[in-house]
């Protein structure tokens, strides 16, 4: 389970370090575990702020959120309510974040690691600042850039095709999670939450959608690059190979 500082917590949640002492302050949010001076957040804390965040959008106050968490505390074991925390933060969790050093930067993209793309990078989240630290969300995305440069491809193109791919990923995920919930939850009512005997049968539908996406995703990027690839590169082989025949000829 991923461990977060206050701001990070709410940099993930995409709120503020004010928001999350506020929902402590009101008891939404559940104090952090303590290591020496410092106040350690974990994923079941990432997903209880998520779900404040998500139900203050839909109008309810903190009353009625408070209301709400206790009464599944009321109804529920901690693990069932933890259950369905730590389910929806698995399924944000997933690749762990990694600090990387100007020096390992500079190897992997040489000269081309230029202020502007820097800059570029933060914009994008392919890369993030966290106090004096560089820090990449996603390790395998950044080498893939770096795999990307090393074929020839300048950096700022990379870096613009990384946030292609994130909005296309984005839009593909939220029609696929999007047909879960329209058939799934939608027609329990457009306020329904779950309670009673219900919240552990939610949370397997939470935890499960993680492993449904990368699964449908993976596939769907697998298929389209053995389809694609042939098809963009194939006039260059079909070149190479008639070159290589002519060649056979003389």
């Amino acid at each position: 389970m991923a461990e977060y500082r206050i701001d990070d917590l709410a940099r993930a949640a995409g709120t503020s370090v004010r928001n999350v002492r506020v929902y402590q302050d009101r008891e939404l949010l559940p104090p952090p575990a303590r290591q020496g001076r410092a106040a350690i957040y974990s994923d079941a804390h990432l997903a209880r702020l998520r779900l404040i965040l998500n139900m203050l959008d839909r109008g309810y106050a903190f009353a009625q959120i408070k209301e709400m968490l206790d009464a599944w505390r009321a109804g529920h074991s901690l693990a069932d309510v933890l259950g369905l925390e730590e389910a929806t933060g698995a399924a944000q969790a997933g690749e762990p974040p990694a600090v990387v050093t100007a020096a390992q930067l500079t190897r992997m993209f040489g000269a081309q690691l230029t202020p502007a793309n820097i800059r570029a990078a933060l914009e994008l989240g392919v890369l993030e600042r966290r106090g004096t630290q560089l820090v990449a969300p996603s390790l395998k995305l950044l080498e893939a850039g770096r795999d990307l440069v090393s074929l020839g491809v300048p950096l700022a193109e990379a870096l613009g095709l990384a946030a292609e791919l994130q909005a296309e990923t984005d839009r593909v995920t939220a029609l696929l999670v999007g047909l879960v919930r329209r058939y799934v939850l939608d027609p329990k009512g457009p306020d329904w939450l779950p309670g009673g005997d219900e919240l552990p049968h939610f949370a397997d539908v939470i935890s499960r959608l993680h492993p449904l996406v990368m699964s449908a995703l993976g596939a769907a990027v697998d298929r389209s690059a053995r389809r694609v690839i042939p098809e963009i590169m194939g006039d260059r082989l079909i070149a190479l190979a008639e070159r290589a025949g002519d060649f056979g000829q003389e």
